[in-house]
C-alpha cells in the first residue's frame, strides 16, 4: 500500500504531499490543474521512462518519492534488501521509501530504502506493487498479447506450470529445428568439403612424409651434389694419416715414433711420462679418424649416381605437398591430422542429421501434447472469465452486454502455445460480438477493463490499483455503477482514481483535490502557474462535488445535489463492510 506520495517540481506542481491510505482515494481538480502529474509521479516511481519536459520550468530537477507500507513477509522487501535498501520492519508490517529524481537535462536516478539503485529495480518492485490503468492501457487491452496475458493470469498456477514446461519444450524444439535446417542446408557444401579433404589426404598418404624429412633430404642432396670434391679431400686426409707411398711417413707413424722415444725415459721424469700418455691418446684418436675417413669414402662410393636422382625425386614429392598445404613437412603432417578429424566429423553429419530429425519430431510431439493441455486449460478459464466479466458488466450499467473470449487453434506453435485469443464484446442483445478494438466505445472499453480488473483482483491481486480517467466517455448511471465497483474493489486492495466524474468521486474513502493558481502576469507569459494538493474535509468535499456537478461550488442547489450524491454513495459503501 502507498501511504504517502511526495512530489516536487513536477509539471505545474512545485511541492505537494498526497496523503493516501487503505481503501479508495480519489484525485480531482479542474482541467490543467495537474492531476496527471500524480500519475506521472507514480510512473516515475515504477521505473517508467522519464521525460525531462516534465520537470517544472526553471527547476533543476523533479523529485517523486513514496512511502510504502507492506506486509513483513512481502517478497518485495526481500528484493529491496538485495538491492541494499534499508527497510523499517515492525511486528507485522514494514516501511519502504522509494525515490526517483529527474534532472532538467534528462538524467534520472533512483533510490530504494535510502540507497541508490538501478531504475530497473523500481520496475521489478513495481510489478508486484502497483497496476496503473489509463487511456493508453485501454488501447493495450485491444492487443492480442495483453488479452492472452489477462486470460493466463486468470487461469492461475495450473496453467502457469504447464506454460512454463511448454516454453521449455518449445525452446528445445526451436533449437533442434534450427540446427537440423542448418545441417540440411549446408549438405552440398559439406559434400564438396569432404571430397576436397579426401583427395588431399590421399595425396599426402601416398607420399607418406616423415617428420623433418624435408630438412634431412636437403642436407643429403647438398652432400651428393658435391661428392667429388668431398671424396678428394677426404682421401687426401686419409692418405696423410696413413701414407706409405715413397718416403712419406704417416702422421700415425710419426706420433708412434715420438711416443716410443718418450717412453724410454718416462720412468725418470713424471712430466715426460704425462706427455707420452698424451701422445698415446693422439695416436688412438688419429687411428679412429683414419678409420672413419675410410668408412666415409666407402659410403661415397656406395651412393652411386642414381642415388642423387632418387633423392631429388623424393624432395620434389615433398615440395609439392609443401606448396599446397603448409610451409614445411611437419606442418603438412599436422594439417593432415586436423583435416582427417574434420573429414570424420563431416562424414558423421549424416548420422547427426538422422539423430536431429528424430529428436525434432519427438520434441514437436511434446510441444503439441503440452499445447493441447494449454488449450484445454485456456478454454475452461475463458468460459469462466467470460461469465464473470459479463456479470460485472451487468453491474456496470451494461445489462445486455456479453463478454466473449474466442480461442482459435493455430496450425503452427508459438512460444505461448497454439491459441490465438481474441476478446469480443456484444454491447447489446441481438448484435454480433466484435473484437474490442473494433466497435467498442471509450466508455465501453473503460467498463470492460474495470470489469476484468475486478475479476482478476479476486484471483491474483496487486496491493494497489491506479486508474487515470478510465471513466472517460461514461456518465449518468454508468458512472454511478463504476463508482460502486471501484468501492467494492477497494475493500480488497488500495484503489487510487484520477477522475472528473462526481458520481465516481462520491464513493471514495478520501478525496484529494489538485488546485491550480497563477499570478497576474501568468496570462502574459511573465508570471507563474502552480498547483497545490489538498486533502478535503467533509464540507470541502461537498463543494468540490458541487463544482464537478455544475461548475458552481457556491451554489446551494449544486451543494444540495452534491450532499445527496455523497450521502447515497457513502451509505452504499457502508453496506459493503
Amino acid at each position: 500500500m502507498i501511504q504517502e506520495i511526495r512530489i516536487k517540481d513536477l509539471g505545474v506542481i512545485s511541492q505537494a504531499t498526497l496523503p493516501l491510505g487503505p481503501g479508495f482515494s480519489v484525485v480531482t481538480g479542474e482541467t490543467g490543474a495537474g492531476k496527471t502529474m500524480v500519475i506521472t509521479a507514480l510512473g516515475l516511481l515504477l521505473g517508467r521512462r522519464a521525460d525531462a519536459g516534465a520537470v517544472r520550468h526553471g527547476a533543476k530537477q523533479a523529485v517523486a518519492d513514496a512511502t510504502l507500507v507492506l506486509p513483513a513477509s512481502s517478497k518485495v522487501l526481500d528484493r529491496a534488501e538485495e538491492a541494499g535498501a534499508l527497510v523499517e520492519r515492525y511486528d507485522d508490517e514494514a516501511e519502504l521509501i522509494v525515490t526517483r529524481t529527474l534532472s532538467a537535462e534528462g538524467r534520472s536516478r533512483a533510490s530504494v530504502g535510502g540507497r541508490a539503485a538501478p531504475v530497473g529495480v523500481l520496475v521489478e518492485l513495481g510489478e508486484d506493487l502497483i497496476a496503473i490503468h489509463g487511456q493508453t492501457d485501454q488501447m493495450r487491452l485491444k492487443g492480442a498479447v495483453t488479452q492472452r496475458a489477462a486470460l493466463d493470469k486468470f487461469a492461475g498456477a495450473p496453467l502457469g506450470k504447464v506454460l512454463a514446461t511448454y516454453k521449455e519444450a518449445f525452446e528445445k524444439w526451436g533449437a533442434s529445428s534450427t540446427e537440423l535446417a542448418e545441417l540440411q542446408a549446408a549438405s552440398r557444401e559439406r559434400i564438396r568439403e569432404a571430397e576436397s579433404l579426401q583427395v588431399a589426404l590421399e595425396e599426402i598418404d601416398a607420399v607418406d612424409p616423415q617428420p623433418g624429412e624435408d630438412s634431412e633430404l636437403k642436407t643429403q642432396s647438398l652432400k651428393l651434389t658435391n661428392v667429388e670434391e668431398l671424396r678428394a679431400n677426404a682421401d687426401a686426409a686419409h692418405e696423410a694419416l696413413n701414407s706409405e707411398a715413397f718416403d712419406a711417413t704417416s702422421v700415425i707413424s710419426l706420433v708412434e715414433t715420438a711416443k716410443h722415444a718418450l717412453e724410454q725415459v718416462a720412468d725418470d721424469d713424471a712430466e715426460i711420462k704425462s706427455l707420452a700418455e698424451r701422445l698415446h691418446e693422439i695416436g688412438i684418436l688419429a687411428a679412429e679418424v683414419s678409420t672413419d675417413l675410410a668408412a666415409y669414402l666407402a659410403d661415397l662410393d656406395a651412393e652411386g649416381p642414381g642415388r642423387l636422382a632418387a633423392l631429388e625425386e623424393r624432395r620434389g614429392d615433398l615440395n609439392r605437398l609443401i606448396r599446397k598445404y603448409a610451409p614445411d613437412i611437419d606442418e603438412v603432417i599436422a594439417w593432415a591430422e586436423v583435416s582427417r578429424a574434420r573429414l570424420t566429423e563431416i562424414q558423421g553429419d549424416d548420422g547427426r542429421i538422422e539423430e536431429l530429425r528424430a529428436e525434432t519430431e519427438a520434441l514437436r510431439t511434446e510441444v503439441e501434447t503440452l499445447g493441447e493441455k494449454l488449450s484445454k486449460l485456456r478454454a475452461k478459464a475463458a468460459k469462466d472469465l467470460a461469465a464473470r466479466v459479463t456479470a460485472e458488466l451487468a453491474a456496470l450499467a451494461m445489462p445486455d452486454a456479453k463478454f466473449v473470449l474466442d480461442l482459435e487453434k493455430l496450425t503452427e506453435p508459438t512460444r505461448h502455445g497454439f491459441d490465438a485469443i481474441t476478446m469480443l464484446l456484444q454491447p447489446h442483445a441481438g448484435t454480433t460480438p466484435r473484437p474490442l478494438g473494433k466497435g467498442a466505445s471509450g466508455g465501453e472499453l473503460s467498463r470492460v477493463m474495470l470489469a476484468i480488473e475486478v475479476v482478476l483482483a479476486a484471483v491474483d491481486p496487486v496491493p494497489t490499483f491506479v486508474f487515470d480517467e478510465v471513466d472517460a466517455g461514461v456518465g449518468g448511471k454508468a458512472a454511478v455503477e463504476i463508482g460502486k465497483r471501484l468501492a467494492m474493489l477497494a475493500k480488497h486492495v488500495q484503489v487510487i482514481v484520477v477522475t472528473h466524474l462526481p458520481q465516481v468521486a462520491a464513493y471514495a474513502d478520501r478525496h484529494v483535490r489538485v488546485i491550480k493558481s497563477s499570478d497576474a502576469g501568468a496570462a502574459a507569459g511573465a508570471g507563474f502557474t502552480a498547483s497545490d494538493v489538498v486533502l478535503l474535509d467533509e464540507a470541502e468535499r461537498v463543494r468540490e462535488l458541487a463544482r464537478m456537478l455544475a461548475g458552481q461550488e457556491d451554489s446551494s442547489t449544486a451543494q444540495a445535489h452534491a450532499e445527496e450524491l455523497l450521502g447515497d454513495a457513502q451509505q452504499m459503501v457502508s453496506s459493503l463492510s
